[in-house]
């Protein structure tokens, strides 16, 4: 009963944006995943960001170039953490992580696994309005960046990243348990470090050139799907917010898991 008590107020919610009514959503959400455990998501509104990194940056390469205005026209859900061991576990009732640790984040996962889990979550909750997904790239910077338009969301440089994720300089080179760090202006917690987070799209490096403005989803085919915000096991660099990178769908790694979006169905 309780676990159906909190996924009316997601259906409610859910319903509600994609019949366009102005009804202002839940702000957060937490869905029962059983055992006590729960996935709690934040709602990230519509609005509009610049995208990728300016020319005058040339501490990146020009795979995040050039910078381009995309418009996030629909609100959707993301969650607040890095989706957890236990969470994981609690859907797909096993842990494929290379260090075991419940609150940690859930790492060794490919992107057809994470595929798996949200097949698995969607079939167990039910939800009509829509369903739980891998954010878009888009979704994701936007996200990240929750106003900012500097490297970080807490600024241009690394002063306080610290505050703000784990990294090599401040991890020991190892995963930590999720949400120790500050979060971010949206209410997200590690968007930078941790482990790196699978995205929807496939990967494609002259994608920005030709990338639509509103809501892209990325180029309809390829051989690698994007992932973003760094690791604990990477440098500075990778965490920014508008860095790049990618993975083959099949292969995993210790420093690469997912968080979860949940977006109106059309």
């Amino acid at each position: 009963m309780k676990n159906c008590m909190i996924w009316s107020v997601v259906l409610l919610a859910m319903a509600g944006i994609a019949r366009g009514e102005t009804k202002v959503p839940p702000k957060e959400l937490a869905v029962d995943l059983g055992g006590g455990v729960k996935l709690e998501m934040v709602l990230i509104p519509a609005g509009e960001f610049l995208m990728g990194s300016p020319d005058a940056d040339n501490a990146v390469t020009g795979y995040a170039r050039p910078q381009h205005r995309v418009r996030i026209t629909v609100p959707f859900y993301l969650g607040k953490y890095q989706v957890t061991q236990e969470q994981w576990r609690a859907v797909m009732r096993r842990n494929p992580s290379y260090v075991h640790a419940s609150k940690h984040p859930v790492e060794q996962v490919s992107w057809q696994d994470c595929q798996q889990f949200l097949d698995k979550l969607n079939l167990r909750q039910g939800n009509p309005a829509g369903k739980f997904l891998l954010p878009t790239e888009a979704q994701w910077e936007y996200a990240c960046r929750a106003g900012s338009t500097t490297n970080y969301c807490c600024g241009g440089d690394e002063t306080r990243l610290e505050e703000y994720g784990w990294y090599d300089v401040n991890s020991g080179r190892r995963t930590h348990p999720v949400g120790q760090k500050k979060a971010n202006a949206f209410g997200l917690y590690d968007m930078h470090g941790n482990v790196w987070e699978w995205c929807a799209d496939w990967y494609d490096e002259g994608y920005y050139a030709k990338s639509p403005a509103d809501d892209p989803r990325g180029p309809a085919t390829g051989l690698a799907r994007v992932r973003r915000g760094g690791s604990a096991y990477g440098p500075a660099k990778n965490c920014r917010s508008s860095n790049r990178n990618y993975l083959v769908p099949r292969e995993s790694d210790l420093d690469l898991g997912f968080r979860v979006s949940c977006v109106p169905a059309e």
